[in-house]
């Protein structure tokens, strides 16, 4: 990039100053040359050529800046905003609270390229199950026991987890990544609705473990001012991911059967998968805490207390959010096929364009959370996001999709209160604790599946079955206010006393 600038005296001292914005620079090789101290760059050199006017005063400055954003295969995505962000020496809106350095931004980027297949592999059994339902001749309570029963997955992610708390966090993620995509592949296969749901109680236990892993490693690696900006950017990856559900689901119009289509779609990212794996590194906390040549975890009686305190606690907010969160998403499109009418182009048309939205509350939520603290962004979500999507399940026309609109951009907020589940345990116990807490959320899932299906069958419809179960999430609110505590630019180490801080940050940037 090569800006020319007609400056003053006071201009020019600035152009000469080393940046301190999106990246900290320092003094390079001569005069008027200057290459990246700290930022996300893997490639930064900036230097400047000035000419001066003796009759004004003025110089014209010309600045040529060379750089490479360590974000890997989203550079397109960034190139246009980065490109005035370089240009205009701001740090932009979008930009992380906590400046990233080359290792983090590297691993955010490559696991948000895991967690979009995590994505997608979460949401297919929610996009197909009405369209399989179909072809298999089944009922809405059909739908929710077999919706109920792949949550019995957890006991998967639970081994994936213990796991990865004792192996280490890089090895299990690839692992649990490949074997989830061909697992959920088995289920295009299906001769019943009996033989989907097997497969897929093993394939969305490998997906839910290797969400925590990743959860768990972004919050291992980034700053303390910017742990929830890393789990929103993760919420929005996943987010596409299950976007590109959406996009497929149209197939399904075609035949009864083509819904199968959905589930091979991702055998497509294996070597995507295998390429991520090559350039993850292991953990930086985890190197440091329970990794070879470490001391063992401590055995403190009063730090046992307070995990189990907390993990009681986290545990109760995510049974009481699923307990409505799980039924609200799963029974969406038989609400939209059998209640609305809604063909599968439909379908995805309406999520599509109901859900989009929501990636601005995500992206709100995660710069809100670090900058003004997690639980009053959290709570907000849980209150005003129920309400909504209870009335979008009363309604109809454009009622039905501005509550639904407004109910996905507000619930969005809650990926606020994602980031305590990695931030309130320590090293050796991050990962079982996460998993514990998603099995006891999976309770609520399931409690939810069951409890709107056979209610939707009583009264012949979706809504007074979800006034039911929206007290969850309002009694949520009144826990997330009231006891939880707020842990927002607040490093790992001082929530968790015991757990080594790593002593040196590798300052290299990973494999490219």
């Amino acid at each position: 990039m090569v800006v020319v600038h007609e400056v003053d005296a006071a201009g020019l001292d600035e152009l000469r100053t080393p940046r301190d914005d999106l990246v900290r620079e320092r003094p390079g090789d001569g005069s008027d040359h200057f290459v990246g101290d700290h930022g996300p760059f893997e490639l930064w050199e900036r230097r400047l050529h000035a000419t001066s006017d003796d009759g004004t005063g003025r110089a014209t400055v010309t600045e040529e800046i060379s750089y490479r954003a360590a974000v890997g295969r989203w550079r397109p995505l960034f190139a246009l905003p980065l490109r005035w962000a370089v240009r205009h020496r701001k740090v932009p809106w979008w930009a992380p609270p906590d400046r990233l350095d080359v290792r983090a931004c590297r691993i955010l980027a490559l696991l948000a390229c895991v967690q979009v297949v995590d994505g997608y592999l979460g949401t297919v059994i929610t996009q197909t199950i009405a369209f399989a339902s179909d072809e298999f001749g089944r009922s809405d309570t059909a739908q929710g026991v077999t919706l109920a029963a792949v949550r019995l997955g957890i006991v998967v992610a639970l081994a994936v987890v213990f796991l990865a708390d004792r192996r280490g966090r890089r090895n299990l993620l690839v692992v649990t990544a490949v074997a989830a995509t061909a697992t959920t592949a088995i289920g295009a296969l299906s001769p019943g609705l009996w033989f989907l749901g097997g497969s897929q109680l093993v394939a969305r236990g490998l997906t839910t473990g290797l969400g925590i892993l990743i959860g768990v490693f972004a919050a291992e690696e980034l700053p303390r001012g910017s742990r929830a900006y890393g789990v929103s950017v993760l919420a929005l990856a996943a987010a596409l991911g299950a976007g590109m559900a959406v996009w497929v689901l149209p197939v399904a119009d075609l035949d009864p059967a083509a819904w199968r289509i959905v589930y091979l779609v991702p055998l497509l990212a294996i070597p995507g998968l295998v390429a991520v794996g090559r350039r993850l590194p292991e953990s930086v906390r985890f190197a440091a805490n329970v990794g070879p040549g470490t001391a063992p975890a401590g055995s403190d009686p009063g730090r046992r207390r307070l995990e189990r305190r907390r993990l009681l606690l986290l545990a109760a907010g995510a049974f009481l959010l699923l307990v409505f969160a799980a039924p609200a998403s799963q029974f969406q499109n038989d609400f939209l096929k059998d209640d609305r009418g809604f063909s599968a182009a439909g379908i995805s048309l309406f999520t599509v364009l109901t859900t989009t939205p929501a990636g601005i509350g995500v992206f709100v939520a995660g710069r809100l959370a670090d900058t003004r603290g997690r639980r009053m962004v959290g709570a907000t979500g849980l209150l005003a996001g129920t309400a909504l999507v209870v009335v979008g399940y009363h309604a109809s026309g454009p009622a039905m999709w501005t509550a639904t609109l407004f109910g996905g951009l507000f619930g969005s907020l809650t990926v606020a209160l994602g980031v305590y589940g990695p931030e309130l345990f320590s090293t050796a116990n991050r990962a079982r604790a996460n998993g514990l807490i998603v099995t006891l959320g999976v309770a609520g899932s399931a409690t939810g599946l069951l409890l709107v299906g056979a209610l939707s069958d009583h009264f012949g419809a979706y809504g007074p079955a979800f006034l039911v179960v929206g007290i969850g999430p309002l009694l949520a609110a009144v826990l997330v206010l009231r006891w939880f505590p707020e842990t927002a630019r607040v490093e790992l180490e001082t929530l968790n006393p015991g757990d080594a801080s790593p002593s040196e940050r590798p300052a290299g940037p990973l494999a490219p």
